[in-house]
């Protein structure tokens, strides 16, 4: 029994003539990223079913990209020719090609990986660099029930930001819905010559953010704006149909054609072969005209039925890649305590906007693994490079070694699957920044990307401070490595995966350090220290934290600080935050306040001699530290009363008294006074109250005399200057 996940229904009015229409399936998957495992016969055995149940010769199986990379341990063994091979067995007519395509370079996509390939990758919006010359087969046309079928495939615009940089400097990717909408055209205008079709297919490796299991209509994704909202209401009326991919989002919707009463449908599957997208065409064949269609979801049926040819063929390549893959995957590596995981969103893993265990563990061995091979001050990784999780969960069922804690060369090899390469990057403080700051993510046109934030993964010696409610570039508000403030012009060297040094992932500034490739595949590396850190617990700080608020010794403030938490599997939520500053050798206790949600809200009340220290906080029981460096409140103006008794007094015989207060932000200043009259000077010393007093020596000459009053200031107040006059009088 096929279960439908999704559906709609639209009738088209019918053309003004009595011809049959001929029923069409377009049948679709994305985002199977090498999904060879004990799911994919079962996933063979759901597209062969449909398949039957349409009729062999009614049916046209097809994708939107991302077939391969980022794949399952038994395919990016052999650089998924395995996937490549399932495909091929499942006889797939054509595929767009996704970011992940890519992965190991244009000339490996057009070379290798379409030489193994029975169907063809299309790319109509990928261009020679600088031109419009198209670098990839635009689109196909197939022959289904006597209907010719054009399938147009476009990816991402966002591609060159998602892939190594140096594996596609040769190429330009333009907008996928004017790619889209100019070819449909070329199919459309009645000129043989640059190829017809009755039936236009659109395969965009781009899709909606959300979909049926989130709970958003396809209402709400328009009005989010963006790369879906474009293809839904800008893709040309030519076009009949319309899947998508690249966001991992499940969905079957009916929409608006643009200027016409019609509708058409719009499929993403999900990923991974969890479902098959299923259009259905009723087509008047005397016109090409599309009168009905249909849209659902095929759930991926429970058990396989190697009775269809198809499906035993699927399932011989399946078993010879997983006994290939088990002769070195099911070795043990390492062992752990607990669960590493990415972060997680809702119960769902990969969320890449935040700091994970995995990513941070990641990062550590760019940074320690290092050791021994070249000096490195730190480590970078990028969330998207995460595509796995280590469970401390083990299955023995398969592999008897792989016991509770265990972690096998596959499980270890899943977490980065790409077959980047170690490279290090001299970068520049100001530069190393920059890096961080772009974590705030734009595209090199200056958009916005549909990932707006990307987490970067910090090795354990490097503490981050940032304040996202300031100015762009500038949210980034502290850089530790080994408890030193990074200095803007000092050199620092990260090492970091191929793909990141190149300015991947919209992480531009890596290309402005000089770039070292190392040639060390960062699976060996990542194994090699996996294996020497064994048993690995789960280390649940996090190394960057949002804090808003100055630490200012001599005057009373606040500080924010957010995002105290993990959200990897098993990370604790803190409950208390200590606070403590230090200066030199001197060190000071300032209180422990609570945390609830991540957040605390920290009171200070620094003493002056402070100034120049460093505060600490430590959220417990996660170890989170966040250290801020304490700066000196800017000194405030003081208000100097002098006062001088008695105003008239007798050359030679007159002691006056002078009597002075200094108050300054409402509180009395402390500090010395320094009264200069008669040719002589006095200290006078405040009291508690900030008020002094001296009495000074008679004046010798008559006349109108001057008492001058300096306060010299302090740590927190100004210099303050005043003059009193005494008119002395000759003794009678």
């Amino acid at each position: 029994m096929l279960a439908v996940s999704a559906s709609s229904l639209a009738l088209v009015a019918p053309a003004a003539h009595a011809a049959d229409p001929v029923d069409i399936t377009l049948l679709n998957i994305n985002d199977f990223h090498g999904r060879i495992d004990a799911d994919t016969v079962k996933f063979a055995t759901t597209v062969e079913q449909v398949r039957a149940q349409a009729g062999e010769d009614n049916t046209l199986l097809l994708s939107a990209g991302d077939n391969i990379g980022a794949s399952l341990f038994a395919s990016s063994l052999a650089q998924d020719q395995p996937t490549i091979e399932v495909l091929n067995a499942l006889e797939l007519a054509t595929t767009a090609v996704g970011n992940h395509e890519f992965d190991r370079g244009f000339a490996d996509l057009t070379g290798r990986v379409a030489d193994a390939a029975d169907f063809t990758h299309l790319g109509a919006n990928v261009y020679e660099q600088g031109t419009e010359t198209p670098a990839l087969q635009q689109y196909d046309v197939f022959e289904v029930a006597g209907v010719s079928v054009g399938v147009i495939g476009v990816v991402t615009e966002e591609t060159p930001a998602l892939v190594t940089p140096t594996g596609i400097a040769d190429l330009t990717f333009g907008d996928p819905v004017e790619a889209v909408n100019r070819v449909a055209a070329e199919l459309s205008d009645g000129d043989e010559s640059n190829g017809e079709a009755d039936v236009l297919v659109a395969e965009f490796h781009e899709g909606a953010g959300a979909g049926t299991p989130d709970g958003a209509t396809l209402e709400e994704e328009i009005a989010a704006g963006g790369a879906f909202a474009a293809i839904v209401e800008d893709t040309s009326p030519e076009v009949d149909a319309i899947f998508t991919g690249h966001t991992h989002k499940e969905y079957a919707w009916t929409a608006p054609v643009p200027g016409t009463d019609r509708t058409r449908p719009i499929v993403q599957t999900g990923s991974y072969g969890a479902n098959i997208g299923r259009i259905e065409l009723s087509v008047d064949p005397e016109t090409g005209e599309v009168t009905a269609h249909e849209a659902t979801n095929v759930a991926r049926v429970a058990a396989e039925d190697l009775t269809l040819p198809r499906v035993a063929e699927v399932k011989r390549i399946v078993d010879a890649a997983l006994a290939r893959a088990a002769e070195v995957g099911n070795e043990p590596v390492a062992e752990i305590t607990a669960d590493i995981t990415t972060a997680f969103a809702n119960g769902v893993r990969d969320d890449r906007a935040s700091e994970s265990t995995l990513g941070g563990l990641v990062a550590n061995a760019l940074w320690e693994g290092m050791s021994g091979i070249t000096e490195v001050d730190l480590g970078i990784t990028n969330p998207g490079g995460l595509r796995a999780d280590l469970l401390f969960a083990g299955d023995t069922s398969a592999n008897p070694a792989n016991a509770d804690g265990v972690v096998t060369f596959a499980e270890a090899n899943a977490v980065l699957p790409f077959s980047n390469t170690v490279a290090t990057v001299d970068l520049t403080g100001a530069e190393l920044d920059e890096v961080l700051e772009q974590q705030w993510q734009r595209n090199p046109d200056g958009t916005v990307p549909s990932r707006p934030y990307l987490q970067l993964g910090l090795s354990e010696n490097v503490r981050v401070t940032t304040d996202p409610a300031r100015e762009e570039g500038d949210r980034v508000t502290s850089i530790r490595i080994d408890g030193k403030l990074v200095e803007p012009s000092a050199t620092y060297t990260v090492s970091t995966l191929s793909f990141l040094a190149a300015g991947g992932d919209n992480f531009r500034a890596f290309t402005q350090g000089d770039m070292t490739d190392t040639g060390l595949l960062d699976a060996e590396l990542w194994r090699d220290y996996l294996s020497a850190q064994s048993p690995i617990t789960p280390d649940y700080a996090r190394q960057q934290v949002v804090v808003s608020g100055d630490a200012v010794a001599g005057r009373s403030g606040a500080l924010d600080v957010a995002n105290l938490d993990l959200t990897s599997l098993g990370s604790p939520a803190n409950t208390t935050l200590s606070v403590s500053w230090t200066k030199g050798t001197e060190t000071g206790d300032a209180g422990e306040v609570p945390v609830v949600d991540g957040a605390a809200r920290v009171p200070l009340d620094l003493p002056v001699r402070a100034a120049g220290g460093t505060l600490t906080l430590v959220a417990q029981p996660s170890g989170t530290t966040v250290e801020v460096a304490i700066a000196r409140a800017p000194k405030t103006a003081a208000r100097l009363t002098v006062s001088a008794t008695p105003r008239k007094a007798f050359a030679t015989r007159t002691r006056v008294l002078v009597k002075v207060k200094v108050a300054t932000a409402g509180r009395p200043a402390a500090g010395t006074v320094k009264v200069r009259a008669g040719g002589r000077g006095y200290d006078v010393k405040l009291n508690a109250r900030g008020q002094g007093k001296v009495r000074i020596a008679p004046f010798r000459n008559a006349g109108t005399r001057q008492v001058k009053v300096v306060y010299t200031g302090d740590e927190l107040t100004k210099r303050a200057t005043r003059t009193v006059k005494v008119q002395v009088a000759r003794r009678r």
